[in-house]
């Protein structure tokens, strides 16, 4: 599922690195850090992918 907005896109690239272990989870606040327990990194590397072009910053 792509992303809507680049803030959401942007919140799922930190989910996903938390998720593969480059950052701390501790570190994730607000949406990335319900989207790195609830998403499996599959969906994860599917949002945080989406082009950012033509996306509104918030939705």
């Amino acid at each position: 599922m792509p992303a809507k907005s680049k803030a959401q896109q942007k919140a799922a690239g930190a989910a996903l690195s938390a998720k593969r272990g480059e950052t701390k989870t501790s570190d994730l606040k607000g949406a990335s850090k319900s989207m790195a327990q609830s998403m499996t990194e599959k969906e994860l590397h599917a949002m945080a992918s989406t082009k950012r072009k033509g996306k509104p910053d918030h939705v």
